[in-house]
């Protein structure tokens, strides 16, 4: 019995030691194993790996590719035109013994201060050897193959390779973004003056050609009209001497018949004329003054 005592403790204990000796390394991760703070073994295969119980220290980091966001970062192109470019960077650690002695206990998060820095440095070394047209332009690959190849050279230094590296937006500064758009605004309004003016005159000289038009149309048909009435008295007269030559004392009639009906029309302003006037001759004849031939 007090052998069992004795021995059971040992057997938890040897437990506990075996136990803590094993480690399992996740096929998403690498590990690290430390012994008072130095590395010892490096782990990159993914199952059970071994170390000392109490003395080492495991320390596991991300095999996979991870993502860095450069935040908004200020350039300026070799045309002195200012822009805000947004970007960010694929990489994945390479290195665990050179990642862990660049970048110690502070890990990824030191990794991306630092990949970080290399990245807004090289994008403005890269971004200000062009023109804003070629970083606006919608083929910039190039331009981003530039900013990895030198990333690549720089992150390598602490165990980490860069695979990719994408531009995401290029605007212009909130500044510089109200006055172009207030340029252009006025630019527009301008040409808007412009075609107005240009209607406005196109429409004057149609206006004007309309009028002529007018003024000819009328002009010509009122001397083609006058032409026609004047021919057209001139052919009433004709009739009028015609008829007079055929018989005076008959177109004397007629044009006496005339007078009193236009005379006593009404409305007619009153006339006062004697009885024995020659206007009342053909009245008071009794043939009317007609010759009986």
């Amino acid at each position: 019995m007090k052998k069992t005592t004795f021995i059971l403790p040992i057997l938890v204990i040897a437990v506990v030691a075996a136990l803590s000796a094993v480690f399992i390394v996740d096929e998403r991760e690498k590990a690290l194993v430390l012994r008072f703070g130095r590395v010892v073994a490096v782990q990159e295969q993914p199952g059970l790996a071994f170390k000392v119980p109490l003395i080492d220290e495991v320390v596991t980091y991300d095999d996979r590719i991870l993502s860095l966001e450069v935040g908004p970062l200020e350039v300026t192109p070799e045309d002195d035109r200012r822009l805000v470019v947004d970007a960010f960077a694929r990489y994945r650690i390479t290195d665990l013994r050179q990642f862990r002695e660049a970048v110690g206990a502070s890990g990824i998060p030191g990794a991306e201060n630092r990949l970080d820095k290399i990245m807004r440095a090289q994008t403005r070394e890269v971004l200000g050897s062009v023109s804003s047209n070629d970083i606006l332009s919608s083929d910039r690959a190039a331009l981003m193959l530039r900013i990895r190849n030198g990333a690549i050279s720089e992150a390598s230094g602490f165990g980490i390779e860069v695979i990719d590296v994408r531009l995401k937006r290029t605007d212009l500064p909130q500044a510089n973004l109200d006055a172009t758009f207030a340029r252009m605004r006025a630019e527009r309004e301008r040409e808007a003056a412009d075609e107005i003016a240009r209607g406005e005159e196109a429409a004057q000289r149609v206006r004007a050609q309309a009028d002529r038009t007018e003024v000819e149309l009328v002009s010509e048909a009122e001397r083609e009209a006058e032409v026609i009435r004047g021919e057209a008295d001139a052919e009433r007269n004709a009739i009028f001497a015609e008829a007079y030559g055929r018989d005076p004392e008959f177109f004397e009639f007629y044009r006496s018949l005339t007078a009193y009906a236009r005379s006593m029309q009404d409305g007619n302003s009153s006339m006062v004329l004697s009885p024995d006037s020659e206007f009342f001759n053909y009245l008071k004849s009794s043939t009317g003054g007609v010759s009986t031939r």
